[in-house]
């Protein structure tokens, strides 16, 4: 690891005036330290937000939940008002990596680090988000840009995140055994106004929509509606790890599986 210094702000204005000047901020560094130690990333200087109480708590908000940026996966997944109005989103929480993964990991800093295979993403995207920041808020049809890419300035920082309550949802994912993240995730929610669906984990570019599955599932909100879409294998990742028209044909099967699980 290359040496760097450590600054803990109290507050989010603190910490967003120093990453504007150059520090890389550290949420739960489950991704950030691990590749500074291999020496693939180097900070001269990292902004600790762990001391930052406004970026923290979970409370309803008329028609959305909001979470702040802060929160851990283990938090999220055990609170009481997650697992009462959107059940499938503290169940995505509690299959994240392993315990001391859930342990250290954050809301806001998966969302902002935009893991092409990550779970949050999707659900993010799934339920229509909004991503709070210090400066602005963003939808999350217009906040993941491709790998590891957001609209996020470098000034900028995630405080939180609102999610719409849907009628029902599930998140379905396949891992990857050795690291524990998707293969293929798929979220899917329904909503008065129709169904969205999410996949994470099948193309480099990150995480998407199927306008397709959507389509068929705002009609027909069934397992048998989602099976009779044809997935495209074009775009999707290929590798040691299965080919594209293997993640298609996951695509498929995780969606009708989360349709199933949010129905029953």
């Amino acid at each position: 690891m290359y040496p760097f210094t450590l600054e803990r702000p109290s507050t989010t204005a603190e910490a967003a005036k120093l990453a504007g000047a150059g520090g890389r901020p550290l949420a739960g560094g489950q991704t950030l330290l691990a590749s500074m130690k291999l020496r693939l990333s180097s900070s001269e200087q990292l902004v600790d937000l762990g001391g930052i109480q406004e970026l923290t708590g979970i409370c309803r908000d008329g028609d959305a939940l909001v979470i702040g940026a802060m929160m851990r996966h283990a938090d999220v997944a055990s609170h009481a008002e997650v697992k009462a109005l959107i059940p499938a989103l503290a169940d995505l929480a509690n299959h994240i990596g392993d315990r001391q993964v859930r342990a250290m990991g954050t809301l806001g800093g998966s969302v902002a680090n935009n893991d092409p295979s990550a779970c949050y993403p999707s659900a993010v995207l799934a339920l229509g988000a909004t991503i709070h920041t210090t400066a602005r808020k963003i939808a999350a049809d217009d906040f993941f840009q491709g790998m590891f890419t957001t609209a996020l300035k470098e000034d900028e920082l995630i405080t939180a995140i609102s999610f719409p309550i849907p009628q029902r949802a599930a998140y379905m994912k396949f891992k990857q055994q050795a690291s524990r993240f998707a293969m293929v995730g798929v979220f899917v929610a329904q909503f008065p106004s129709g169904a969205r669906v999410a996949v994470t984990g099948a193309s480099s570019n990150g995480v998407f929509r199927p306008a397709d599955l959507e389509q068929a599932l705002s009609e027909s909100f069934t397992a048998e509606a989602a099976a009779k879409v044809k997935i495209s294998a074009d775009g999707l990742n290929a590798d040691i790890h299965g080919s594209a028209a293997y993640r298609a044909n996951l695509i498929s099967v995780q969606t009708q599986r989360a349709v199933t699980k949010a129905l029953g």
